[in-house]
This record gives structure tokens, C-alpha cells and sequence, in this order.
């Protein structure tokens, strides 16, 4: 195993590093977002569509980070990228109103899209073939440890006031953004190729394959629930359903990013060995009956519980998804449209699932809301259990199909 761990080229190690960081900042800023969005004496739906707009800008923005990396390269896109995430996040921290601060996190939304498309992209190009779920484990997990430290600075960060968070995440980026640009300097892995011939992959092409058909329906679903209305009602429920601080919202969002490390240090390689197929079904499962269950918790340690559950179950599914995409696109083409819209399909759930979460709480109760939230993510395993088993092992993955 530490053969193949020696074999991993350098950038990889670099982009695993920077997603620390990045994470790290975001875990910062998360467990005050809404609550800050709501001292401007806002509703709860108000609140959840400040989560919603970063989201729905990386939506409209993706098919232009694409192009980008296509004329520029990775390299300068994604660091473009986090440095406009770092200053509208900083000028959050100055907002006066509701509305500058919808304006301000909007704005970070393009340039976030822009960072992570450029990460997909080579992370897929320059991972082995027969280790593309251990890549993508690692990759996530960099990012969840970044998420568990980053709630609890951000829960002590939260004495000093709601702005304070932001100001953290924007330094925090700025950093991320020059470890990249110092680390990947001179590599040619992150420029655009001279002289080689790399085969596009379209749209259609993509569509054509059933576990990239399968991978979209459950990246609407998991990047809506888990990501969107995770952030966004989580704090709100533990301060408003639970009655408690909101220090203890940023504690809630840690144990769900602990109990999603936990598994990912040995999921991804895990679907590398037996095929992704099993996995994802298991964690969409797992996922969707863990927020089911937490709209009807009543006490701290029960909600923590299922919390550390559900995340388990995003730690069984995220790096084995990711891969099976990698499967599709293969490292030998350049799938820009494919993994553009795999990622938008991320980010419609994200945009449209907070908002309709928002509603449901407003007019009926928490627990409709996660009810109706969980049983989406459960859904989506139907279109995994129509996609045939050997399109999704890896001995599929390493035989590299020409497209």
C-alpha cells in the first residue's frame, strides 16, 4: 500500500492540502451564515436563500469556469477562483444589510465554481485509473478534517461577533490560493497541454453511459441535502427547534463531518477494490433516513448521533460517486461538459432544496421539512439500482474505453 501511495503524483498531494484550507475556512463561516443573515431581522426562508444564492451562481457561472480552464488552464483558474471567494467573503464581513450580504455571497459563488471545477478536472487527468476512489477519498477527507476543526474555531470565533468568521475564511483563502500557485509552479500537469491530442468527450456521450445517468440524479440530491439543506437548517434547527446557543450549532456540524471522515479513510478504497455501485446505494440510504430521523430529534445527544450516522453514510457515498464519474470521463479525455454539468447538478439541488426546506419549516414544522428532504435522497437510489453491476467495477474503471 505505500507503493502505491509513493506513485501519486505531487499535485495531487497540493490539491488534497489546499482543500484542507479551503474547508477549513468554510467550516469557519458556516454556523454563522444563517444566523447572521437572520440579525437582519429576516425570515428563516430569507436566510436559507442567502445559502441558495452561492449556489445558484456557481450553477449559472459553471459553463464559463469550463471554458476558462480550456483557454488559461487549471492553475490560474483555480486560483482566480479563491482569490474572488476570499474578497466577497471578506466584504460579508462589512455588510450593512440583508441585501449586501446576499450580493456579497453571491459573488463567491463564481468564483467557487471556479476553483472546484478546475480541482475535478485534474484531479481526474492525473489520478491512476485503478486508484481513482482512494484519490477521491483523500481529497474528501482533506476537506471534512478541514470541516471538523473549522465549526469549532468558528463556534469560539462567534464571542467576537458574526463578522468575524468571514474575516478568518478570507485570510484562510488567500492562503489556500498561494500554496497552490507557489506548490504547482513550473508543473506541467497544471497547464494546458502543447502539443498533445486530447479527445473531448461530450455531452451526449456522457448521457449515453447509465452510471453518469445514475451520478446526476444522486449529485442533485445529495449536493441539495447534504450540502444545501445541511448548512442552511442544521444551525437553525439546534438554535430554534432545540432551544440552544448557537456555539452548539457549530459543534452539530462537526460531528456530522467527523462521522463522514471516519468512513472515508477506507470507503474509496474499498470501491476501487469491489465497484462503486454498492457503496453510493448504501450511503444515499444511509443519508436519507439520517435526515429523515433529525427533524425529529428532541434531545442533544440523540441529534448528535444521528448526525455522526448520517455523515457516515456521505462517507460512504461522495468518493465512490466522484470516481465512477472519473470512470466515465476516463483520464486519457477531457470531459469539460460532462463534469460541468455533473457539478451544476451539485449546485440546482443546492440552490432549490434550502429554499424549499425554508418554506416547509416556515409553514409546517422542522420535521416535515427534513422528512420531505430525506425521503429525496432516498430516491435517488433508484437510479442506481438500474445501472448493471459490471459498469461500475473497477476493472471497468482501468480499462479505459476510448469515447
Amino acid at each position: 500500500m505505500k507503493t502505491r501511495a509513493a506513485r501519486l503524483p505531487q499535485e495531487i498531494w497540493v490539491l488534497v492540502s489546499a482543500s484542507f484550507v479551503i474547508a477549513l475556512g468554510f467550516g469557519v463561516v458556516a454556523p454563522a451564515l444563517p444566523q447572521f443573515a437572520r440579525s437582519f431581522d429576516v425570515s428563516v426562508t430569507a436566510a436559507t436563500v442567502v445559502i441558495s444564492s452561492f449556489a445558484f451562481m456557481r450553477l449559472v457561472f459553471a459553463p464559463m469556469s469550463g471554458t476558462l480552464v480550456q483557454k488559461l488552464g487549471e492553475r490560474p483558474v483555480y486560483i482566480t477562483g479563491l482569490l474572488i471567494v476570499a474578497l466577497s467573503t471578506g466584504a460579508c464581513a462589512f455588510a450593512q444589510d440583508y441585501w449586501q450580504l446576499l450580493l456579497f455571497r453571491s459573488v463567491g459563488g463564481i468564483g467557487s465554481t471556479m476553483f472546484t471545477v478546475s480541482a475535478l478536472g485534474l484531479l481526474i487527468r492525473i489520478s491512476p485509473p485503478d486508484s481513482r476512489g482512494r484519490v477521491s477519498g483523500l481529497y474528501a477527507t482533506s476537506f471534512l478534517m478541514g470541516s471538523i476543526t473549522g465549526p469549532i474555531f468558528g463556534g469560539a470565533l462567534l464571542q467576537f461577533g458574526l463578522r468575524m468568521p468571514f474575516i478568518i475564511y478570507a485570510v484562510t483563502l488567500v492562503v489556500a490560493a498561494a500554496v497552490v500557485f507557489v506548490s504547482l509552479r513550473g508543473s506541467h500537469l497544471a497547464s494546458p497541454e502543447k502539443g498533445e491530442v486530447v479527445t473531448p468527450m461530450t455531452l451526449a456521450e456522457g448521457l449515453r453511459s447509465p452510471v453518469y445517468r445514475a451520478a446526476l440524479g444522486s449529485n442533485l440530491a445529495f449536493g441539495g441535502v447534504i450540502f444545501g439543506v445541511r448548512v442552511a437548517m442544521v444551525p437553525l434547527f439546534v438554535v430554534e427547534a432545540l432551544g440552544r446557543e448557537d456555539s452548539v450549532a457549530a459543534y452539530a456540524l462537526a460531528v456530522f463531518a467527523v462521522g463522514n471522515a471516519l468512513i472515508l479513510t477506507f470507503s474509496g478504497r474499498l470501491s476501487d477494490k469491489y465497484g462503486r455501485k454498492p457503496f453510493v446505494i448504501a450511503g444515499l440510504l444511509v443519508c436519507g433516513f439520517g435526515t429523515i430521523a433529525i427533524g425529529f430529534t428532541e434531545n442533544l445527544v440523540a441529534f448528535f448521533v444521528i448526525a455522526a450516522i448520517t455523515g457516515a453514510g456521505s462517507g460512504l457515498m461522495s468518493p465512490s460517486q466522484q470516481a465512477a464519474v472519473a470512470d466515465v470521463v476516463g483520464s486519457k479525455a477531457r470531459g469539460g461538459p460532462v463534469l460541468a454539468v455533473f457539478q451544476m447538478m451539485s449546485d440546482v439541488g443546492g440552490v432549490v432544496a434550502p429554499i424549499c426546506a425554508g418554506l416547509l419549516a416556515q409553514n409546517f414544522s422542522y420535521s416535515v421539512a427534513f422528512a420531505a428532504m430525506g425521503s429525496v435522497v432516498v430516491l435517488a437510489t433508484v437510479g442506481w439500482l438500474l445501472v448493471p453491476a459490471k459498469a461500475v467495477t473497477a476493472k471497468a474503471a482501468s480499462s479505459e474505453p476510448a469515447h
